[in-house]
């Protein structure tokens, strides 16, 4: 009798998980690798101009043009500027960072790491075979003086990185939306 109370309680559980809502942040972090956003507000990240100011415990920078919602970082193209923000860790020695995005219409966006930019303009050049609305990876790796970066593990871009000066992970908001989620690194 134990024994059919035991699995009868098993199935109820895997039920119950197999029900439960998942947002849009949820992932399983890989191995190594750490969170640098964890989808509820902006700790661990600043603005990138000016004073510098932290971002700790607040939803939203510049007025909502970046903005947390659902568990994703939102760049609201309502809201205009030429704007960034940045981790306030930097990052001087070899990295991965991962990051899902979905670009949205006129997406022209921008990230930089260790002195490199990287564009997000859907079907033109580097980013060609991204597509408005889809969610795809992005990696950027930096081993020694090479930076590489990959959409969705296929390498669009390698390069040298210029400087070994640390810096931190920039976010531009320059033109149009996208959406981040599972912002991630290991070192």
């Amino acid at each position: 009798m134990q024994r059919y109370a035991f699995l009868f309680l098993l199935s109820v559980l895997a039920f119950g998980i197999c029900l439960s809502p998942i947002t849009a942040g949820d992932s399983k972090l890989e191995k190594g690798f750490t969170l640098l956003f964890n989808g509820k507000n902006l700790d661990g990240w600043r603005e990138a101009s000016g004073k510098k100011e932290s971002l700790d415990g607040k939803t939203e920078a510049y007025k909502g043009r970046f903005k947390v919602d659902d568990g994703k970082l939102v760049y609201d193209p309502a809201v205009k500027g030429d704007l960034y923000i940045e981790t306030t860790k930097e990052f001087g020695k070899d990295v991965h960072i991962k990051l899902d995005f979905k670009p949205g219409a006129a997406c022209n966006n921008d990230f930089f790491l260790r002195g490199t930019k990287f564009d997000i303009i859907p079907s033109k050049g580097e980013t060609k075979n991204v597509k408005e609305g889809e969610w795809q990876t992005l990696e950027i790796v930096v081993t020694g003086d090479k930076i590489e970066h990959k959409i969705d593990g296929n390498t669009v871009r390698s390069a040298k990185v210029k400087g070994d000066k640390a810096t931190p992970f920039k976010l531009r908001a320059e033109f149009g939306a996208i959406e981040l989620k599972n912002i991630r690194v290991k070192e």
